[in-house]
């Protein structure tokens, strides 16, 4: 299995998700990040389970979608990826993003 280590931005992120959903249903809020959180599990499997990023086009930059939210990881090596953000699908989305 691959180490999977969240970045301090995609903590931020489940963060913000969660704070917005919450506003109208806490437990709504609770569901969608746990997806979100647990769908990690599939990437330290098979990292390259998701698709490049059709915006960067990176062979190493990959995306699962989970429901309307986009996770954007990167293929450090063989051993660890990196999450970096968690978008929802409607947010446009651009290299600067993640850098």
């Amino acid at each position: 299995m691959v180490k999977v280590v969240w970045t301090e931005v995609s903590v931020e992120d489940l963060r913000e998700i969660f704070d917005y959903i919450s506003n109208n249903s806490t437990h709504y809020a609770r569901i969608t990040v746990d997806r979100i959180y647990k769908s990690v599990h599939q990437i330290s499997i098979n990292p390259r389970t998701g698709r490049i990023v059709p915006e960067i086009g990176d062979e190493a930059l990959r995306e699962l979608i989970i429901g309307k939210y986009r996770l954007i990881y990167y293929i450090i090596n063989e051993y660890r990826v990196d999450i970096l953000r968690v978008y929802h699908s409607a947010r446009s989305f651009s290299d600067s993003d993640i850098k």
